[in-house]
């Protein structure tokens, strides 16, 4: 396709699209998943089968909610990030796997095409989403390397004009549903090495020579309306589909990860509004003993907690709406990116464990909202970072900025950093000492699991300078100050505990008992 061609499609997409207003946007999507999860279907005997019923996934995507994340020039509505988590909030009051479907087309393909893909493979691909309703992943992890992703072993050669890809992917979300796949993968020099640095090239399945071959469809524990599974990879991607980054590949899928991290705020944030609300409910209605379970000490312990968690979920979407614009270069904001995943994942697993204890044996149910909220929100904290990994390296980013500074006091160092100077006077007391720059792993992870927090805490803060509700403010100041210190306490003690591999010599209980 040349560039006439291309400007041809792109102003027919636009002369042939009304945009209307978010509001009206938002309100057209809710009424269409309330029709489809309420009047034509029963979501929660939905949430208990795999897959989606035909119509349910039609009927949502009819609204053109991908278009949010499509620029103007392409039919869409422009790219705004708080449109974005808007969306992706108000799907996951309903669904989490319906928000997570929605986070992964637009997180992880539609933005990262539309700022790193050529010009005249957008036109063909915007067309395509949003005329025919089309839908696009992401393929990183492979069987041998998840976390490990910079040894890949997915490899690409240079053949007349299109790339051949092969490799095996796995536990990429629509598996066997989408109809693009932006695949990673290594360039194979002549000696048969591969090179260090990533490439992503987007395949579209319906092409000739592109089709992946789904070899093992996965038992999902939770999310059960998202396919997953193993992949195998040999396709011949044209020229103009692989993405041009702007210095590097790897720095490319930094700003991808990082900006798709700031995005889990958006998915978290009707999912902890749900389970507060269902909560809230549950125990003004239940009577316990004579009286409102709502009135009980250690009820309202749980439920203030789970309002603190909508506070600070809320105040890192202000925060995203801000800083994770496709037009920003996230790439060397991992710091902050793995914080607000990391925290804001912990807050959704505590949420759901936090209903299925306040509601009981009702809720220890896969048709129970909160019951599968439990699986549902629990790989949020393993997905796109593991969170013991992003805390060690939220510590590991802090030590090197201290380092760098001549500094070793913590609470003199967050006083002068940006993302934490507003909260560090309400954590002095806990944070006021030399830190050990050569700590262990298991000390690093800690250590982020209170960095984490208190970046979460400057945002609660900064949200609150804005105009936020007071009460509610205060409750997710006091909840993360609460939390922070008890996390204090963990990390000072000394605990270097290794497993013993041979523990079964003189271990068996019954050999001790008194007969």
């Amino acid at each position: 396709m040349n560039f006439i061609d291309t400007e041809l499609i792109r102003k027919k997409i636009v002369n042939d699209i009304e945009i209307p207003s978010f509001n009206d946007f938002i309100d057209a999507f809710k009424a269409k998943m309330n029709q489809v999860f309420h009047v034509r279907g029963d979501i929660d005997q939905m949430s208990t089968e795999r897959g989606l019923p035909p119509f349910v996934l039609r009927e949502i995507m009819s609204t053109n909610p991908l278009s949010i994340s499509i620029p103007k020039e392409y039919g869409g509505r422009g790219g705004k990030m708080y449109e974005n988590l808007a969306m992706l909030a108000e799907a996951s009051y309903e669904s989490l796997a319906l928000s997570l479907t929605l986070g992964i087309n637009s997180g992880l393909f539609v933005q990262p095409v539309a700022k790193y893909a050529k010009e005249e493979a957008k036109a063909s691909i915007f067309k395509r989403f949003l005329e025919d309703k089309n839908m696009g992943g992401l393929m990183i992890t492979e069987p041998d390397f998840g976390s490990d992703a910079l040894n890949m072993k997915t490899s690409y050669t240079e053949e007349n004009n299109h790339f051949h890809v092969t490799g095996t992917k796995h536990w990429a979300g629509l598996t066997g549903w989408a109809d693009y796949w932006l695949l990673t993968a290594r360039k194979q020099t002549i000696s048969g090495d591969l090179q260090r640095d990533i490439d992503f090239f987007v395949c579209d399945v319906h092409a000739p020579d592109q089709q992946i071959i789904v070899e093992e469809k996965f038992d999902n524990l939770g999310l059960y309306m998202i396919p997953y599974g193993r992949n195998r990879i040999d396709v011949k991607i044209p020229a103009m589909h692989k993405l041009q980054p702007h210095t590097t590949g790897v720095k490319m899928m930094l700003d991808l990860l990082h900006r798709s991290r700031m995005q889990f705020p958006g998915m978290a944030m009707g999912f902890i509004k749900r389970m507060l609300d269902e909560a809230v409910l549950h125990c003004k209605q239940r009577m316990v003993g004579g009286k409102s379970l709502f009135s009980y000490d250690q009820v309202q312990s749980r439920l203030s907690k789970l309002q603190a968690a909508y506070t600070i979920c809320s105040a890192m979407c202000v925060n995203s709406s801000e800083k994770a614009g496709v037009e920003n270069d996230l790439a060397p904001h991992g710091l902050e990116a793995n914080a607000v995943k990391s925290v804001v994942t912990d807050l959704m697993q505590e949420a759901a464990q936090s209903v299925v204890q306040l509601v009981g044996a009702k809720a220890y149910r896969n048709s129970h909202i909160a019951g599968r909220g439990i699986a549902d929100s629990r790989p949020f904290q393993i997905f796109e970072g593991s969170n013991d990994i992003l805390y060690a390296q939220i510590s590991e980013a802090v030590v090197k900025l201290m380092k760098r500074a001549k500094e070793n006091n913590l609470f003199q160092f967050l006083k002068s950093f940006n993302l934490t100077g507003q909260a560090s006077e309400y954590v002095r007391k806990q944070v006021d000492f030399n830190l050990d720059l050569q700590m262990p792993q298991r000390k690093l992870v800690e250590m982020g699991q209170v960095i984490g927090r208190i970046i979460s805490l400057n945002q609660v803060l900064e949200m609150g300078d804005k105009g936020f509700r007071k009460d509610l403010i205060d409750g997710g100041v006091a909840m993360l100050q609460q939390e922070i210190s008890s996390m204090i306490d963990t990390f000072s003690f000394k605990n270097n505990v290794e497993v013993v591999v041979e523990y079964e010599e003189k271990s068996g209980w019954l050999n001790y008992v008194t007969r």
